[in-house]
Parts: C-alpha cells; sequence; structure tokens
C-alpha cells in the first residue's frame, strides 16, 4: 500500500524553495552583475543563507521515516548531487560545487537505512537533544575546531584534514574550495535532528497536522524539489544574462 503523502511538509519545501531562488538570484546580480546591494554581503544576508539550509536539513530527515522505496531516492538524489559537481567543473570549474547539499543528503538518506535499525529504539526526546547537540559542536570542523559560530572550543588535528575522503566527512583539504559544502558531519546530526522530530509527531500522535497547509502551487514545488533545484540556477543565470544583454 503507498504511504500517504502528507501536503503540509510538501508545502514547507515549496517555501524553501522559493526562498532559496530568491536567494540565488539576489547572488547573481550581486556577484555576476554587480548589483550594488550592500545588504546582501552583511551578516543578514549570511543568516538568511543559513536558515534556508538548516531548514532543508531538517526537513528532509523529518521526512525520511515517511518516504517510501528509501534506497532509490537516496541513490536518485546522491546521483543528482554528483551530476552538479561534474556540470559545475566543466563548465564554471570557478564556482564548481563539490559535496554539495544534493551529494550529502543522498548520502544521509542511504546512511539512515542502517542507522535507523539502532535510532528507532532511542527516546526521540533525547535522540532530538543528543543530535542538535552533536551539530552544534561539530558545527566548525571544517575550520579545523570543534565549536559553533565565533566560539571554538578545540583545535582539531592537522592530520585530519588529509584527502578527498576527509574533505567529504568534514575536513577538507587545504587546498580545497566548493561553492557549496555541506560535508557529512556535522550535518547529518542536523538530519537525524528532524529524523527525531518526526519520532516525536508518531509518539505524540501529531501526524495529523501535516494535513493542513495545503497549497497547490507550493505544494508542486515541494514535490518535484529536486529537479527544480537542479535546472533553477541555469534558468535564473539565463534571465539575468538576457535582461543585463537588453536593459544594460
Amino acid at each position: 500500500m503507498a504511504r500517504k503523502r502528507y501536503p503540509l511538509p510538501d508545502t514547507f519545501r515549496g517555501v524553501l524553495l522559493v526562498a532559496m531562488m530568491l536567494y540565488h538570484l539576489t547572488w547573481d546580480l550581486v556577484h555576476l552583475h554587480d548589483v550594488p546591494w550592500m545588504w546582501f554581503l552583511s551578516d543578514g544576508a549570511k543568516v538568511w543563507q543559513q536558515i534556508i539550509a538548516w531548514s532543508f536539513v531538517l526537513l528532509s530527515g523529518f521526512c525520511w521515516p515517511l518516504g517510501k522505496s528509501k534506497w532509490r531516492r537516496g541513490l536518485v538524489v546522491s546521483a543528482g548531487g554528483w551530476i552538479i559537481t561534474a556540470v559545475t567543473l566543466l563548465v564554471i570549474p570557478a564556482e564548481r560545487v563539490v559535496f554539495g547539499v544534493l551529494t550529502f543528503l543522498g548520502a544521509a538518506m542511504l546512511a539512515m537505512i542502517p542507522l535507523d535499525k539502532l535510532l528507532r529504539h532511542c527516546n526521540p526526546v533525547v535522540g532530538m537533544l543528543c543530535s542538535l547537540a552533536c551539530f552544534v559542536l561539530l558545527r566548525n570542523v571544517s575550520s579545523g575546531y570543534l565549536g559553533f559560530g565565533m566560539w571554538n572550543l578545540l583545535k582539531l588535528p592537522e592530520g585530519w584534514y588529509a584527502n578527498i575522503v576527509t574533505t567529504f566527512f568534514g575536513f577538507p583539504t587545504a587546498a580545497f574550495f566548493s561553492r557549496d559544502y555541506f560535508p557529512f558531519l556535522p550535518w547529518i546530526f542536523l538530519f537525524c535532528t528532524g529524523y527525531f522530530m518526526q519520532k516525536l509527531f508518531v509518539r505524540y500522535h501529531l501526524n495529523h497536522v501535516l494535513t493542513y497547509g495545503k497549497c497547490p502551487p507550493l505544494e508542486f514545488l515541494g514535490r518535484h524539489s529536486l529537479i527544480i533545484y537542479m535546472v533553477h540556477q541555469p534558468i535564473l543565470y539565463g534571465i539575468c544574462a538576457a535582461w543585463f544583454a537588453v536593459f544594460g
């Protein structure tokens, strides 16, 4: 029997896609076409970007237990991430995306298949709080430290930042560059936070809340989020290039 598809997660995912597309459109205008919007270079824009990223990962973790064909979904999302990597390396290497958000999400979806056998036995409140704490503690590992934001608590051994494999897990080499970098650590713990949030919904019989929030246009975007994510930037590039070619 097919699992019921709830409208609220799709609607919320659609909202996040709209926010992401607006962010990327603004990025294109500021960085590629020299539109002088100084706010976009401030911490406020960074917070905007982080809210979108955190929400996407949390929502993906939340929806993982609701989905079917978990192996297939994980492999398809991973393939989407590697396609974006290949295209950016070939077409715009200066703006390459290596280990971006789709690569991470696909890996997380696949990793959760065996992890679920262990995590399903955890108290969801404890699991959620521990996962969030681990995410915060490991937020700065790609910069060489345990800690979060400006708080670097412990410098990590330089030998951990050795090669492409360590880069995938969150310990990048000094020469590594990616315009969009979502390493396995710490993001897997934010994904798990969302996973445990869904377990809380089940425990307290709250899944009926997910039947609210119907909005067909946003639900459509949410249901087709993978393909929209993959094609939106080339479309935005083309629109911006056409606009400035015509109107200067």
